[in-house]
């Protein structure tokens, strides 16, 4: 057998060529076939018409048009091997020459010396641009990725930085997460909006808590107790303020009117009897969050949001959220809001911090309009609005977690940090 390419071979006792990419096989006569070999054995270099006459008509006369029409026979059998070229050089003869081309054509044989051939039998400027090739390739592939998107959206976040926050008449260091842009951040920033003379709860000892600075808003998480890791859900506050002049807010009165808010309705959150949780085929992953946006002179507002997880596999699944706004005195019925999505999940880092990221796909999303709005809650309004129109894509981050409760960072009205109650439940 002789390699034409490292798909074809030419046969030539059994006079036919070897197509291995196409599994075909396309007869020669004699004369072909003795021709074929001929330049075969001699590439790229010249036959005089005298020579293959001799070869493929040994110890025959016949005229030259007889190798005229061998060469024209041979070139259309060889039409769909475009790298295979059979030239005439006039006054002179013939020469066949294969174009580097064959080499780096996909192959789908199992002959393992055509594929030796194709590693080795190519010059160097054709590797190095196949191996240019390739790497565009893997460039382009990485960069239409989801992975790249999900870095990419990382890098907007630092959390390099802590701030002392007050809260209750105790100091304690907040874990910070910032946006690329705004490395210039003040604790006063969180402190303003709390009032001095309101700034005191009995029993609070000591706290856990992270803020989060984004472009328009600042916000805050904290859980009673020194170590996160420790928190059991209980005692949870989470703030977010999105308007530059101080709140003013009372945590004195704070807690007891959320406590009341609270109770008066909920929307979201899933409550499981005590002992429930194991030996379902399917499990949600439940988080719930209550995170109330003080204004000065304004009614304080309440959003209660969940987000629910559900997988199909290690990292992907579906993705549920849902919002209900309301405010303090329920003169706002509620602004729901919800989504659903699928999602895959990263790990990733965040100013050295490791982070879940959750890229969203939205599917679908619904907004229920109030039927009364207060001047309060307008703002929610109109941002739930352009939620509903704009959401497509979303990340979602999960910054710590332990076994009763997670801190999230929210795409919503901005992004605001959640401390999460945690549940699972078995379906």
């Amino acid at each position: 057998m002789l390699k034409v390419t490292p798909y074809l071979e030419l046969d030539e006792q059994a006079k036919h060529l070897v197509d291995h990419l196409h599994g075909t096989k396309i007869a020669l006569t004699f004369s072909e076939a003795a021709v074929m070999a001929a330049l075969l054995k001699h590439p790229d270099v010249v036959l005089t018409k005298e020579e293959l006459l001799e070869i493929g008509w040994p110890e025959r006369v016949v005229a030259p048009t007889s190798l005229t029409q061998c060469i024209s026979t041979l070139r259309k059998k060889l039409e769909p091997y475009g790298e295979v070229q059979l030239k005439t050089l006039a006054r002179r003869g013939y020469q066949l020459h294969i174009s580097e081309q064959s080499n780096v054509k996909m192959l789908a044989i199992k002959d393992a010396r055509s594929i030796r051939d194709l590693l080795v039998g190519v010059s160097a400027r054709t590797k190095a641009g196949g191996i240019l090739a390739g790497l565009l390739l893997i460039a382009a592939g990485w960069y239409m990725s989801d992975y790249h998107g999900v870095i990419k959206a990382s890098a907007n976040w630092r959390g390099d930085k802590t701030i002392p926050l007050n809260v209750g008449g105790v100091e304690e260091q907040a874990k910070l997460i910032y946006r690329v842009g705004k490395e210039q951040l003040h604790p006063s920033w969180w402190q303003k909006h709390l009032a001095p003379e309101g700034n005191h709860l009995d029993g609070m000892k000591d706290f856990s808590a992270f803020a989060l600075a984004d472009f328009n808003n600042y916000s805050l998480s904290l859980c009673p107790g020194k170590d996160p890791k420790a928190c059991t859900g209980e005692g949870i506050i989470n703030l977010a303020m999105i308007d530059e002049q101080p709140a003013g807010l009372s945590m004195a009165d704070f807690i007891p009117l959320s406590k009341e808010m609270e109770k008066r309705i909920r929307y979201n959150r899933i409550q499981l009897p005590q002992g429930i949780g194991t030996g379902g085929e399917m499990t949600e992953h439940n988080y719930h969050a209550d995170v109330y946006f003080p204004v000065a002179g304004e009614l304080l507002i309440r959003n209660d949001i969940t987000m629910s997880l559900i997988y199909d596999d290690k990292d992907s699944g579906t993705f549920y959220f849902s919002s209900c706004v309301t405010d303090q005195d329920c003169l706002t019925t509620p602004i729901k809001y919800r989504l659903r999505g699928e999602f895959d999940q990263y790990r990733s880092e965040i100013g050295g911090m490791e982070a879940d990221v959750f890229h969203v796909r939205v599917a679908q999303k619904t907004l229920t309009k109030p039927e009364e709005i207060s001047s309060s809650a307008v703002h929610f309004f109109r941002e739930s609005r352009k939620h509903e129109v704009l959401d497509d894509e979303l990340y979602f981050y999960r910054i710590f977690q332990n076994e009763n409760t997670a801190v999230w960072i929210v795409p919503r009205l901005g992004n605001f940090i959640a401390w999460t109650k945690y549940q699972k439940l078995d379906l």
